[in-house]
């Protein structure tokens, strides 16, 4: 910014002692995001991050910005308060997947239907690794973890095709482990008016290990990524021997790239309809096979923190700044007789 020093990643990162399980993946998501601010002309005095309940939640202590470290699932509460009231900040929301999706999902789809202007990380391991290993609203069908000894028969929950159904403006997901690739989405992010969500599978080491290793390891990950890329056809494979293409029914599929012809679907996350990018995370329902990677939608939308002081803005204009003690005192008010 004009008139204002060069930062770097240093100025970025507290003097807190990071205190995560050695191998964790949230040291690279922090390590990304203490690096790419200073790059997007962003400063540790307008920026917040506010975070719940959880192992993801130790994030606000992280960064040498200003951060609030607040309650179980109401980090999109809280961060729609200071979003709306102060739109001169720059307001990120730290979550889990079970912070998030489950005593928080309430909170979450509303900041995504609203469409606050925050930029909302799920960090999704699959797992509670806080509370030490029970299973989450994202764990698969069949999990074995210690408040499910005999297996989890909940249906998990598509973090992404949940925030496409909220009518989210932008939705992605990217890997811990891809630095190039969590670069490039949190820029974009970063740069999208609105609430921005990003999903981010973060390996576990110690309770949920590997359980992104299809989409992670060396021998794997080329043919079970499926990257989206704005404007260019959706296939993969070594050697882009897979393709997606759509249904009649309105879904999609995977089949060989020789066979799909013309069919093959254009990404296009600019698209204002949300049911392609739908059926587009539908594709995956854990990654445990082809899963789609990078931006499912970005489009414009009013954001709710301008059309809302727009309003307050008018109201003054019309009708002044009031009279607090009369509003409280009017309508319907009643003695309480002891």
């Amino acid at each position: 910014m004009t008139g204002q020093p060069d930062l770097t990643k240093k100025d970025f990162t507290s003097d807190q002692e990071v205190r995560w399980c050695p191998g964790c993946g949230d040291y690279a998501i922090l390590a990304a995001t203490q690096a790419l601010l200073p790059e997007l002309g962003a400063r540790p005095e307008s920026t917040v991050f506010i975070s719940g309940i959880g192992c993801s939640s130790r994030f606000p202590y992280y960064m040498d910005t200003y951060g609030i470290h607040s309650i179980h699932g109401r980090a999109p509460a809280i961060a729609t308060g200071l979003s709306t009231s102060r739109p001169d900040l720059d307001v990120w929301v730290i979550t889990g997947d079970g912070d998030a999706l489950s005593i928080g999902g309430n909170h979450l789809i509303h900041a995504l239907r609203r469409n606050v202007n925050l930029k909302i990380l799920l960090f999704n391991n699959e797992i509670y690794g806080l509370t030490k290993g029970q299973y989450s609203p994202t764990s698969p069908v069949g999990s074995r973890h210690k408040s499910t000894p005999m297996g989890s028969i909940d249906r998990p929950l598509n973090p992404v095709s949940l925030a496409l159904g909220a009518e989210a403006t932008f939705v992605a997901r990217t890997i811990d482990t891809d630095r190039k690739h969590l670069t490039e989405v949190l820029r974009a992010a970063y740069q999208h008016r609105g609430t921005a969500f990003v999903e981010i599978y973060q390996n576990c080491v110690v309770f949920n290990d590997d359980a992104f290793l299809a989409i992670t390891g060396r021998d794997t990950k080329v043919i079970n990524q499926i990257p989206l890329r704005q404007g260019e056809p959706i296939v993969f494979g070594t050697e882009q021997e897979q393709a997606v293409i759509a249904l009649e029914d309105g879904s999609m599929a995977i089949v060989p790239t020789e066979e799909a012809g013309d069919r093959v679907v254009i990404h296009d996350a600019h698209r204002e309809e949300p049911t392609t990018a739908f059926a587009l995370s539908r594709l995956s329902h854990n990654p445990t096979g082809p899963t789609p990677l990078g931006i499912f939608r970005d489009v414009d939308r009013p954001v709710y923190d301008e059309l809302l002081n727009e309003q307050v803005a008018e109201a003054r204009r019309s009708q002044g700044d009031g009279d607090l003690a009369a509003l409280l005192a009017s309508g319907n008010v009643w003695d309480v007789l002891a």
